[in-house]
């Protein structure tokens, strides 16, 4: 493809950076801006609107991350200088990543916070939509937000490796946000990370045992992040099929298990086995097997890729997620799925 409009539609993102550095989660032309969003203006971008999803603390990383994909594909580092309003995209890459920092970080634990999400999700329990944060949120700290953050500050090290005042500072931060990880979010005995550390009260009933439940796609970005060793690896993969074995379910796509029970989500998509809450989806899977190659285990990423990329042929479409009994759901051009499965393929 013509890169230039990827290069414009990634730089969009600045012209709608708050006044503290965060980043939207997308925008859109304004006269079709018709879903119950807080939309965001920009004097740079008149004839677009931008909304921000804010129980989620992903974007600024994602962003980060969506920059270095960009430039490694294209080899055009020139957009790190590219003027947007009064900053190159450096510095406002660098500003993202300090909101994070000023805005979501909790001292005590060294880590990133969010709303209740399940695993990677963007929907908290407290209200039927679920995507903003507010004096209901009950915050928390999870893998899946400080993986991908670990995964970011690497992208900007790449970038900033002769500057060494950056390159001394980040490097700290990112080395105490791993060690940190492992400190509170990993379960040893169980051989998996624990959903969340509440920062106050937890939004479940106190006699449920969320420590039971396994998130896949978190542990697929922390696999990403360096964060397991090989031996970790082997037996989270053992987990994850015997999960799916357990669940039923028909790839490694599968979101957690077991599912949080009905009710727990108000929001009514976040039923048992439905969305994020026990969907299969090859976003994430197509991750697992990424990080499946990158670590040699072969063979088992050729096993795990196959029913993903077989039910892509037999429905003719990268689906958004998949039922318990392999039934496509949502978008039919969903292109995290088909991204993150070419990739695995090429790989």
């Amino acid at each position: 493809n013509d890169r230039q409009p990827i290069r414009d539609a990634l730089l969009t993102f600045f012209k709608f950076q708050g006044p503290g550095g965060d980043i939207v989660d997308g925008y859109i032309p304004a006269t079709k801006a018709n879903i119950d969003y807080k939309y965001r203006k920009s004097d740079l971008a008149p004839a677009l609107l931008a909304h921000k999803n804010t129980v989620e603390t992903d974007q600024e990383t994602s962003l980060v991350q969506a920059i270095h994909k960009y430039i490694r594909v294209t080899g055009d580092r020139m957009i790190l200088d590219a003027e947007v309003g009064d900053a190159k995209a450096i510095v406002r890459l660098e500003r993202a990543l300090d909101w994070l920092l000023k805005e979501r970080f909790d001292a005590k634990h060294g880590l990133l916070w969010g709303a209740t999400t399940v695993d990677w999700g963007d929907v908290q329990p407290e209200h039927k939509w679920g995507v903003e944060l507010d004096e209901k949120s009950h915050r928390a700290i999870d893998i899946y937000d400080n993986a991908m953050f670990v995964i970011a500050l690497n992208d900007f090290l790449d970038w900033v490796k002769s500057d060494a005042a950056r390159t001394e500072r980040w490097s700290r931060v990112r080395d105490d946000v791993k060690r940190n990880i492992r400190r509170h979010l990993w379960d040893a005995k169980r051989q998996k990370f624990i959903p969340h550390v509440y920062l106050d009260a937890s939004p479940f009933p106190k006699d449920f045992d969320e420590s039971a439940i396994w998130y896949h796609g978190g542990k697929a970005v922390a696999i990403e992040a360096g964060l397991l060793s090989a031996d970790e690896i082997r037996a989270s993969l053992a987990a994850m099929r015997n999960n799916i074995k357990q669940a039923g379910a028909a790839s490694i796509g599968l979101t957690v298990y077991p599912p949080y029970p009905k009710g727990f989500f108000l929001n009514p998509s976040l039923a048992p086995w439905s969305y994020q809450n026990g969907g299969d989806w090859s976003w994430f899977g197509g991750r697992m097997v990424q990080q499946l190659i990158r670590n040699g285990f072969i063979e088992e990423a050729y096993q795990e890729l196959k029913p993903m990329v077989t039910r892509v042929v037999r429905h003719n479409g990268f689906y958004e997620w998949w039922t318990r009994d392999n039934q496509p759901k949502g978008s039919g051009q969903f292109r995290g799925s088909a991204g993150v499965l070419g990739r695995a393929i090429e790989m």
